[in-house]
Formats: C-alpha cells, structure tokens, sequence
C-alpha cells in the first residue's frame, strides 16, 4: 500500500534519500485525511530543516496542518510546481508532489523512521 523505497514518519510526511540529499512529502494517508488541497506553505532554498521541527503548512478545504520534517538538512529546491497547483498532493502524492528536497544534516538520523510495513501499523493504529 505505501511504497517500500520510503521512510515514513509518525507525523505523516515521507522522504527518500537520493545519496546526500532526499526529497520529502506528505503522505496518502495525510493527504485523504486533509481532502481537497489548495495551499501549501513550503520552505526557501537555503532554509535550514531540523527533524520534528516543522517544516511548512497544508491547506486543504477541511483544515490547515502543519508538516513536519523527518530529517534535518538544508532546503536545496522546494517544489515550485505545488505554488501554482497544489492539488498535484491529492493526485500524486509520492511522484510530482514531493514538497522539498534536503541535503541530508545527519543522515543517522533516518533510523528513527518506519519502513513501509511500520508505516502501514502505525495507520491502522490510527483508524478511528
């Protein structure tokens, strides 16, 4: 259900590491549970990320929800593309809607996410 080549944070957000850096993004099960997307908050280039530390804002038509980032790291790129149509979240959560990508700080610092199957627990755990 969630792709295994991510790390999953309890918070709902993902990243991928792509040798020094990685890309982060927000959940499907975040982005069901937002609805509807129509604003997102992301950080600059430059901008320092600390892991658990909040990294930007969603807006969905429900609710507005802060995001938070899995890893520390510098903002390299944020994903200009969600400025102009951030319902690409609700489309295409894991591909054209990653929201920033870091150059990873600490790197020892993903053991602390979950895998896929983790991930898929914790959710669960989660159903109201």
């Amino acid at each position: 259900m969630y792709p295994t080549n991510l790390k999953y944070s309890k918070d709902h957000e993902w990243i991928m590491v792509e040798g020094k850096t990685a890309k982060i993004g927000i959940t499907k099960y975040a982005v069901d549970h937002l609805g509807d997307i129509v604003f997102v908050d992301m950080p600059k280039p430059g901008s320092k990320l600390e892991q658990g530390k909040t990294l930007g804002v969603v807006e969905s038509v429900k609710t507005v929800s802060d995001m938070y980032s899995p890893a520390s790291g510098k903002v390299v790129h944020n994903n200009e593309e969600l400025e102009s149509d951030p319902s690409l979240l609700n489309q295409d959560p894991y591909g054209k809607a990653w929201i920033v990508e870091i150059e990873l700080a600490n790197p020892a610092e993903l053991d602390a996410l979950m895998d896929a199957k983790e991930y898929e627990k914790h959710c669960a755990s989660q159903a109201h």
